[in-house]
């Protein structure tokens, strides 16, 4: 499986004939997020909601052969999980803050996000969506040794606090920490950079790509959990 960063919590999962792309934001300056169109043909969106700007427009994604990719809020799933184009998706819902008043502010409710495990190419990845809180005790449970990609919230403020991801991540225990959702000087979120969350651990933990993507197999995953950063593409 090959996996490309493109900006904020949107990446690019391609294996055989089937590509995946994960929380399209919003294009274009202020009030977009500031990135770059997608401008790819995929099969599949996977979105953890669709009521956020950051993660839920996937207006700039096209579809194969002139058509429009099949589109999935991860909320809207069954508790159970489905199966969308041979791809499992199981959501996990989440809180975005349980100290904003995102009712008010945007009319949606503050349970408007939901992680999702996905498995492509042999591959079980959890992409984090927007969750702001600590990862409930009943998804850590089921969700332990069961992650071999982790894409992470790595920008902290209304995203997971940093101590709550490194418990989140010692309990699940990915292989694979891939950062996402951080600062770039491409958007204007005042979130944390990547380094914030890189310097929480040991440098010979971390790979630095040099390039935007990573081909992983169930057969070249890490004995231990690493953290590998790419470059944002958009």
């Amino acid at each position: 499986m090959k996996i490309t960063f493109y900006a904020h919590a949107s990446f690019r999962l391609e294996e055989g004939d089937l590509a995946v792309v994960t929380d399209p934001y919003t294009p274009g300056p202020k009030p977009g997020s500031g990135f770059e169109p997608i401008d790819e043909p995929a099969d599949l969106v996977i979105m953890s909601s669709s009521t956020d700007d950051f993660h839920s427009d996937p207006s700039h994604v096209r579809g194969r052969g002139g058509g429009r990719p099949v589109v999935v809020d991860a909320l809207e799933l069954p508790e159970g999980g489905t199966t969308v184009l041979g791809v499992p998706i199981t959501p996990f819902p989440a809180f975005e803050s349980r100290n904003y008043d995102f009712q008010g502010e945007f009319g949606r409710h503050p349970d408007a996000n939901a992680l999702y495990l996905f498995t492509l190419g042999g591959i079980n990845v959890l992409h984090m969506g927007d969750t702001g809180n600590p990862v409930a005790p009943e998804h850590l449970e089921q969700l332990r040794g069961r992650v071999d990609v982790l894409l992470a919230l790595a920008g902290a403020h209304a995203t997971i606090a940093y101590d709550d991801l490194d418990a989140a991540i010692g309990a699940i225990g990915p292989r694979i920490i891939i950062p996402m959702h951080y600062h770039s000087p491409r958007g204007w979120l005042n979130i944390e950079p990547v380094d914030a969350f890189l310097s929480r651990y040991p440098a010979g933990m971390i790979t630095r790509v040099g390039g935007p993507s990573l081909e992983v197999t169930p057969d070249t995953l890490p004995a231990e959990p690493h953290i590998y950063v790419l470059d944002q593409t958009r």
